[in-house]
């Protein structure tokens, strides 16, 4: 069989493989296609597409996965066939649909290919799935991807799918696509210019984006021709660039922002070719690394920074994250500067540190939010490892999507979609806010729902630097119901976005079948409260928040809502770092105020009445509070002396426990006795082990402690233990008696003195003068006689004179030296010859004053 003749010559290098790729649709039904930026795959694939019936006369859908690039791919290939837009090409976002049921090709951003599966998993009407821009690993080209070769294996085996990517790493993409194997992968080398890439990092002292616009002005200069595409992070560092060099380039240049946050006219006059003897400068997003086509550029300053989402599923919070670029990213970027002729890329990172960078960008399942993934894939009736996605969701956050879920009511315990659920799954939102829509147009508030979604979910409308901005959310939808979405173009920006994001109200609200309405300003918290549950605040001075999840937030002190009681956050900072004035909360960014009666209306099914007893550091003793909570919220407590009970006892081993056992009255009769067994412990393992180690080890204070608790309020009740008699019921009977009898407490000399034994050390000892010890043949033992007491010999001062475990023989050895030198020393005590047979010493009668 011939292959298809094109439809039209453009030239481009994917003409060279585009009949490859109808055949390899045509005989597997799936195929890869790696092309570099430029190439052509974009415009031209799908036109090639067109032309070959034996794919069928259905509809080719191109899931693109920016808007502004999808709208540019269907511009181009309009122009490529020479008609306008809407004919056979048409587009399709979230806000804009252009064409009508002639379009052939119809190129589709975000959601939309997954509303359409949901709701027709057979895709009447369409041929071919073109899933464009796959190495982007993004979310929805993922859950496209799975969806896709699900189809195909159940219900469409003759629906096509053709994937396209602009690095080679596809391997992933062709394994997960293919049926009986992976998928052919089809590759275009293009036709790139050389490109030269140099290294210009700042120096020491460069601030980052002063270094960015400094090297722009010296591309200008160095190159008198071209224009030069400059890749940044975000729109806020593009902002500030822009500020820079106004002024700093010659009047015959143009700086134009490219990013997805710019009304379309800005967008189409960053990507327009620059007039005769003009040259311009785009500052663009990765955006336009590989989505979208800049002509002209032959110049690549790059910042080498992406900017992406990255979810925290201990805190349940998703934040922007700035990265060095991957080393794919990169080489894309460059590719950039040679389309139309030879090019060079600048970049703005030493050259040593760029191999040590990631080859390509994390995949965004593992990285991002996966609570609407979650909840697509309920509703198709799926679990993730049932489907061919490259790469699995991380369990973590995967776990902590289905919690979510569940919190929102959108899913039952064994992970099906609720009615609550579908109707939020039909909604372009994140769950959180689907669930809001949802709720409270049952509630009546419908339309304040749809506000809030369409606030949340676009850029903030309004301007100036984010930590300047207040938290509150009724200022913003103030902005958004006074304008209207027919304001002329001579309106701020900060206007412009407002019309924009109340066109998107009410497309939220004409998808939910609400009408529009009056907006109570004053009731915007319980209203967010329906998204964001977890997140209901509550005051503890100073600007900072503690969250019923337990979380923390801070506002300034300046911030209106600082001094609210009550707030249903929307927006929290991640806290990734220690800040010097909230601790490690994170800065709360848009949230609306509640009242207590919200709370409860809110928290309804949430609250408990809780008794907390726990330790008063100030007070020294137990105390209880008796509280009414939602989570970490207490809506009120009553403190007082605890009861006696369970929990009273639990608060008192938890306190004895954390002490160390420090805060009882250790006797030196209770001591003894960890000594002794011990002791008798080392002689003999199967004795229970009473040293402090194993007595406060986790859990083992309510074995011995808790039956003498019984009754216990406070510190005095623990200050009144016998330890001793606590210690001892650790032993059984024949224990105990064997251990008064092997190792007695104290043993009592000639004298008849009583001498406490000392059981603390390796072995056991006494002390005592030596006058004590006349008379005294047989040394003293322990266990029977077979352990010898260590006897510390004391002078009549009390100071050490000799340590023996054998009286017998020191008595006949080096007594005669000790004897002399203690009776030169203190001679009104008695030194006999021979202590052994001397009659115990007594202590001489001390001296009487004369009297004066």
């Amino acid at each position: 069989m011939t292959s298809p003749q094109p439809p039209t010559d453009t030239g481009l290098p994917v003409e060279d493989v585009a009949g490859a790729v109808v055949e390899a649709l045509r005989a597997d039904g799936a195929a890869v296609l790696v092309a570099p930026p430029g190439a052509g795959k974009t415009t031209v694939v799908p036109i090639w597409l067109t032309a070959e019936p034996v794919l069928g006369a259905g509809r080719i859908v191109m899931l693109e996965p920016r808007r502004l690039a999808a709208r540019a791919a269907a511009r181009r290939m309009a122009a490529i066939l020479g008609e306008p837009v809407g004919r056979r090409v048409g587009y399709r976002t979230r806000d804009e649909k252009v064409g009508g049921r002639d379009v052939r090709v119809e190129v589709v951003t975000e959601g939309i290919l997954v509303r359409r599966l949901q709701a027709d998993p057979t895709l009447e009407g369409t041929s071919v799935v073109i899933l464009d821009e796959v190495h982007e690993r993004n979310l929805v080209s993922d859950l496209s991807l799975a969806l896709l070769d699900d189809v195909r294996r159940s219900l469409r085996p003759d629906l096509a799918v053709l994937a396209m990517s602009a690095t080679v790493d596809a391997s992933r993409v062709a394994e997960a696509l293919g049926i009986d194997g992976p998928a052919p992968v089809l590759t275009s080398e293009g036709r790139q210019h050389p490109v030269s890439v140099e290294w210009w990092p700042p120096s020491g002292r460069d601030r980052e984006l002063d270094h960015v616009a400094r090297s722009v002005v010296r591309a200008l200069a160095e190159r008198p021709s071209g224009d030069v595409l400059v890749f940044l992070p975000g729109a806020g560092e593009i902002g500030r660039v822009q500020r820079i060099l106004t002024g700093a380039v010659p009047s015959a240049v143009d700086v134009r922002p490219l990013h997805g946050s710019l009304p379309p006219g800005e967008q189409d006059l960053a990507l327009a070719p620059s007039p005769p003897g003009r040259r311009r400068v785009v500052l663009a997003t990765d955006i336009a690394e590989s989505s979208l086509t800049v002509d002209g550029v032959s110049i690549v300053v790059d910042a080498g920074l992406s900017r992406g989402p990255r979810y925290d599923p201990s805190s349940g919070l998703t934040r922007l994250v700035t990265r060095p670029a991957s080393q794919a990213s990169a080489d894309q970027r460059a590719g950039r500067a040679g389309r139309t002729g030879p090019g060079t890329a600048v970049r703005l990172w030493p050259e040593a540190e760029h191999r040590s960078r990631a080859r390509f960008a994390d995949p965004e399942i593992s990285v991002v939010d996966l609570a609407g993934l979650a909840l697509e894939l309920a509703v198709w009736g799926s679990e993730p490892a049932d489907l061919a996605f490259p790469d699995q969701p991380p369990p973590g956050a995967w776990a902590e999507a289905g919690s979510l879920l569940r919190q929102l009511g959108a899913l039952t315990p064994d992970v099906r979609p609720t009615r609550t659920g579908r109707a939020m799954a039909a909604l372009p939102l994140h769950p959180r806010l689907a669930r809001m829509v949802v709720a409270a147009e049952e509630s009546g508030e419908g339309w304040t729902a749809a506000l809030l979604a369409a606030v949340l979910d676009e850029r903030d409308v309004v301007g100036g630097r984010r930590d300047e901005r207040t938290a509150d959310l009724a200022e913003r939808v103030s902005l958004v119901v006074g304008r209207s979405s027919n304001d002329d173009g001579r309106r701020s920006d900060a206007h412009r976005r407002a019309a924009a994001v109340g066109r998107r109200a009410k497309e939220i609200a004409r998808r939910a079948g609400i009408s529009l309405g009056h907006v109570d300003l004053g009731e915007l918290g319980p209203v967010v409260a329906l998204a964001h549950p977890d997140r209901i605040a509550q005051a503890r001075g100073g600007g900072r928040f503690r969250m019923r999840d337990g979380g923390g937030g801070w506002l300034p002190d300046i911030d209106p809502l600082a001094s609210a009681d009550f707030l249903a956050v929307a927006d929290l900072d991640a806290a990734d770092r220690v800040d010097r004035r909230s601790g490690v909360d994170g800065r709360i960014r848009l949230a609306a105020p509640l009242d207590r009666a919200d709370v409860e209306t809110v928290l309804a099914h949430q609250i408990e009445e809780v008794t907390v007893t726990e330790w008063d550091r100030d007070r020294n003793d137990l105390r209880s509070r008796h509280e009414v909570r939602a989570g970490a919220i207490v809506l009120s407590s009553r403190e007082g002396r605890p009861e006696p009970g369970e929990s009273t006892v639990a608060a008192l081993l938890e306190h004895v426990a954390s002490s160390g056992g420090s805060v009882l009255r250790w006797t030196d009769a209770a001591r003894s006795l960890q000594g002794r067994v011990a002791l008798l412990r080392r002689h003999d393992p199967a004795w229970p082990d009473l040293s402090d180690a194993a007595l406060f080890a986790e859990g083992r204070p309510a074995e011995w402690l808790a039956p003498f608790l019984a009754g216990a309020v406070g510190r005095a009740d623990l200050e009144a233990l016998d330890l001793h008699t606590v210690l001892r019921t650790c032993l059984d009977h024949d224990q105990q008696r064997q251990v008064d009898r092997l190792l007695p407490r104290s043993i009592t000399l000639g004298s008849g003195r009583t001498l406490s034994i000392d059981y603390s050390g390796e072995v056991p000892a006494v002390s005592t003068r030596v006058q004590d010890l006349y008379g005294t043949t047989v040394h003293p033992t322990v266990m029977d006689g077979r352990l010898p007491v260590v006897v510390h010999l004391l002078s009549p001062a009390g100071r050490p004179v000799q340590v023996t475990a054998d009286l017998p023989g020191f008595w006949a050895g080096s007594w005669v030296e000790v004897r002399k030198e203690m009776a030169g020393r203190y001679p009104r005590h008695d030194w006999p010859a021979d202590p052994a047979n001397a009659t115990p010493g007594r202590r001489p009668a001390a001296r009487r004053r004369p009297r004066t």
